[in-house]
């Protein structure tokens, strides 16, 4: 194992935020009581594919803007938690308005309906996944809080707003919020969703799961868990860490508060911002997609940014160790590098290149400043913001979600260079850009441009 070089292009950027002028942040969007936005307020008309389901289209009250949700015909059993959230809000405004005529002093000072919103109202696709068996395609709906499931042959016609959705599993019961990537066990259909920020708890399903309903197994999982794998053959559970930076493993089966078996980190690890992973069972090796950003828990003053990665590392690695090679540097493109996928029998590694706005493709034994044996990536292919990817070998496909446009897109198992997808299934009209707002912790409105800046 060769060991790892000091590297000599680190660069030493700094963010910062601007101001706080005005936030409100919420869970599936912002509220702003400033500024001049969108004026649109029809409710727009939507063509849509696959079976007979109700989807309302429904404009907040007092709200300026596009306000579409994606609602079930049994929307009384099946409210997502979006819907639930408006709910609350618009009964908190009710309430205020009825202490106003006892005490108009404290509903002044109280909770208000705000102005405008500004949010997206369609599903943004954080992850997929295909479960060969069922001929099912799985997208995990990091806006609206759920995953969607599709026919794997379904393809959103041109003229088509939306695809229709078999079914959807979303709403308070399932304790999704913010679920950024997911997993369908090959054997019995079982849908595992990783959460990465308000609720600490993968939660898993069975296949058959529709709606609002409670998850069948939980697991606390470490603040800010982002990728999911696991090793069927050894019943091991995977699950990469942000920040810190790390990877857990846990039993399979693992729920409750059960400990981790092990746990990769430390500064030795190159683990920076951990994203993605991929297991290679067959030489006992793991991928790891890194964005770059590392800093100490207990240290103050020790965030950084270095170059984005992905790391390779012992499949039963534990501890503070270095990994065995890294692909790192301007020759392999990478640019936020998201979920990555191994093709175990042509020993390539596909990864999702989310802020190249492309698929790019390594031998699994590259190592150092290499380029890319192959790249998806062009106006033709539909790629915008790849986040999620999945390799169906069965099918010879890879599967690709755009958290960008509201779509996931399918290309042949070997594509290369500006190519047309196989097919294309939407849940927004085609060139429906995503608004962005992943998770705002601040919002600045400049007076000069009249502009409202949002940090993600």
């Amino acid at each position: 194992m060769a060991a790892r070089k000091t590297r000599a292009n680190r660069s030493d950027r700094r963010g910062g935020l601007v101001g706080i002028l005005i936030a409100l942040g919420t869970l599936a969007g912002f509220v702003l009581s400033a500024g001049s936005l969108g004026r649109d307020q029809g409710v727009l008309e939507r063509n849509r594919t696959g079976s007979a389901r109700l989807v309302s289209v429904t404009p907040l009250p007092a709200m300026d803007g596009e306000m579409c949700q994606w609602m079930p015909a049994s929307a009384s059993a099946n409210t997502t938690l979006v819907a639930a959230l408006q709910q609350e809000r618009m009964s908190a405004s009710a309430s205020t308005a009825s202490s106003a005529e006892t005490d108009a002093r404290t509903a002044s000072d109280a909770d208000r309906a705000p102005l405008r919103v500004i949010r997206d109202t369609y599903p943004t696709y954080s992850a997929i996944a295909v479960d060969t068996n069922s001929n099912e395609v799985y997208l995990q709906d990091e806006n609206l809080f759920g995953y969607k499931v599709f026919n794997r042959l379904d393809n959103t016609p041109p003229d088509a707003s939306f695809t229709e959705p078999k079914r959807m599993v979303g709403g308070i019961n399932t304790k999704m919020e913010f679920n950024c990537n997911l997993y369908v066990d090959p054997k019995n259909g079982d849908v595992y969703s990783v959460p990465n920020d308000t609720v600490d708890m993968l939660v898993v399903f069975p296949r058959d799961a529709e709606g609002n309903v409670a998850p069948k197994r939980m697991l606390e999982t470490p603040h800010r868990t982002w990728g999911i794998a696991v090793d069927e053959e050894a019943q091991e559970l995977y699950l990469t860490v942000e920040h810190p930076p790390e990877v857990v493993v846990y039993r399979k089966m693992a729920s409750g508060n059960e400990k981790p078996l092990r746990i990769l980190r430390g500064p030795s690890t190159e683990l920076e911002d951990a994203h993605g992973i991929a297991l290679d069972t067959k030489n006992q090796l793991m991928y790891v997609s890194n964005h770059g950003a590392t800093s100490s828990a207990q240290v103050r003053g020790t965030g950084r940014y270095e170059p984005p990665s992905i790391t390779v590392h012992p499949l039963q690695a534990s501890g503070d160790i270095p990994p065995v090679r890294i692909i790192e540097g301007p020759k392999t493109l990478l640019n936020w590098p998201a979920e990555v996928a191994l093709d175990p029998e042509r020993q390539e590694l596909y990864v999702a290149n989310d802020g190249g706005n492309s698929i790019l493709v390594f031998r699994a034994t590259d190592n150092g400043d290499v380029a890319p044996i192959r790249v998806i990536a062009g106006p033709k292919t539909g790629i915008r913001n790849p986040i999620g990817l999945f390799l169906d070998t069965k099918n010879q496909e890879l599967w690709v979600s755009n958290m960008g446009n509201h779509s996931a897109t399918v290309y042949p198992r070997a594509a290369n260079g500006d190519v047309t997808p196989l097919r294309t299934i939407r849940s927004a009209p085609a060139g429906k850009l995503a608004l962005a707002i992943g998770n705002p912790g601040a919002a600045a409105y400049d007076t000069k441009r009249e502009e409202i800046l949002v940090p993600n």
